[in-house]
């Protein structure tokens, strides 16, 4: 990832709004949740819904796809994990110490209990 892509990323997630709407998303998995459910369950009016998606969706790190009459939006696995990989790309700097509490994180993060590994889609699955 470049700086430009990583800085549009950063800034894209650094609001409270937004980065409710794209933790909420990355929870719902490769199926998604429709435009107005995300607004019923974060409890934000649809017009500031739709433009922290905006933003979301040109940072690339959101999708939205039509299903009937409703818009349904996916998190970006690809692109997210290009902006951790950038994070922490060079991380250790020599010092194994200081990425193993964070590799400790991302395996307990990746899957806290609640999904098994033979049903986790391959999308999601990090290998420390």
């Amino acid at each position: 990832m470049e700086f430009t892509s990583a800085v549009a990323c950063l800034a894209a997630l650094a609001h409270e709004g937004r980065l409710r709407v794209f933790r909420l998303l990355v929870q719902a998995g490769v199926l998604g949740m429709p435009a107005g459910d995300i607004a019923r369950r974060l409890e934000v009016l649809p017009n500031s819904l739709s433009a922290n998606l905006n933003v979301l969706s040109h940072a690339g790190l959101i999708r939205s796809r039509r299903q009937g009459r409703s818009i349904i939006y996916t998190a970006q696995y690809d692109r997210m994990r290009e902006l951790l990989g950038f994070l922490v790309e060079d991380c250790c700097a020599g010092s194994p110490e200081i990425c193993s509490p964070l590799a400790e994180v991302i395996r307990t993060a990746c899957c806290d209990g609640t999904c098994a590994p033979e049903t986790t889609p391959e999308h999601a699955k990090v290998t420390p």
